[in-house]
Formats: structure tokens, sequence, C-alpha cells
């Protein structure tokens, strides 16, 4: 393939801020022409399998650029727990470590920046959301503050409950929604809404 054929080919990728090298496949771009553009400079090398072009615009969300690199390079994992909690304001705690759920089944190792979650319930509650023009999966927030009860600690995970519950209609949690993955998660979550609601 003419390196110009697959250059055109890659043309609405390299507008993105990242891509990965399955979206590369997908428009029928090889590993070998990826490794061409590389060494061309006309593509940058992210981490394993996530690329972007050299003139592509950069995440405006400086605090989450790493997040959304990381996120798109990791098959299957979803933004959880501090990660959501920040996202979604229901915390005020800054994440130092970037929150990934992945199915309890992966092997993969991951840096030190990532704090990551094995799951055996890997798509309940989950969704996208988009962090400047890139979507990216996370838990909605009822499932982020039921996964908060369990795997944080149980102030943390209060706060982020009140928090929800006090949000602007537009963000504030369902608590029909909330009751019904409790339900399913095995989490006795009424005292806790009594506890916030009163």
């Amino acid at each position: 393939m003419k390196s110009t054929i697959a250059l055109k080919k890659l043309e609405q990728l390299l507008a993105a801020p990242n891509f990965t090298s399955k979206e590369a496949r997908d428009c029928g771009v090889s590993p070998a022409n990826l490794d061409y553009y590389i060494r061309n400079g006309e593509i940058e090398r992210i981490s394993r399998g996530l690329y972007r072009g050299s003139k592509a615009p950069e995440i405006l969300s400086f605090q989450w650029e790493d997040l959304v690199s990381i996120i798109r390079g990791t098959q299957d994992g979803v933004i959880c727990l501090i990660s959501a909690l920040a996202l979604y304001e229901l915390t005020e705690e800054l994440p130092r470590q970037h929150w990934i759920a992945i199915k309890n089944t992966t092997s993969r190792h991951f840096n030190p920046m990532v704090k990551v979650i094995r799951m055996r319930n890997h798509t309940l509650g989950k969704t996208m959301i988009d962090i400047d023009g890139v979507a990216v999966p996370i838990f909605d927030r009822e499932r982020t503050i039921l996964d908060a009860f369990r795997y944080l600690s149980k102030e943390t995970a209060l706060k982020a409950l009140k928090a929800g519950l006090n949000q602007p209609r537009e963000k504030r949690i369902d608590i029909n929604k909330l009751r019904t993955y409790a339900k399913k998660m095995k989490i006795n979550i009424d005292p806790y809404l009594l506890a916030s609601t009163a």
C-alpha cells in the first residue's frame, strides 16, 4: 500500500486526540504502515497500541490526559472509583493514580500510575463520558457510588452519596437506579440513603 493512500485512510483518526492500533486496522492500515509513519514523524506512539497524529489536537483537560490515554489503551477497561468520583465531582479528593476496572480474569500488568480493580460484574452501569471530544468508558454515578461502599472508606462513600443527592437536577443520582444496582450487587444501601437524606 502506498504510504499516501494509508495516510488518507487514517485522516479521521489523525484529527482525533488519539487512536488505537485496532482502529487503524479497522481503517485498513497495517502495523507496518503505522511503524513507517512513526519513523517519518507523522504519528507518535503514546503507549502500547495507542497513537496520535503529530498534528492532532491535545486534550485540553491536562488533569485527565494520562487517564484518557491509559483507558483508550486498555482493552475492556472502565474508569471507576476515585477517578470516576472526581470526574463526576462527587469527591474533593484528587486521584494520585488512575483507577481502572478490568475483568477479574485479566492478567495484564499496569504501570504504577494505574490502580487496577479486578471486578466480576464489569458491565453493570457501564456508560461513556466525553473528555475533550474523546469518548471513554466509565461506570455511571450510581454504580460508582456503590463501588465506593464496596472498595473505599465509608466516609468517602457517604460523602459521594450526599454529593450525588445534592447535585443539580441534570447531574443528580437516580435513587431507583441506585437501589436496583444495590440489589444486584448485594449492598444494603437503604440505611445510608436514610442517613444522607435525614
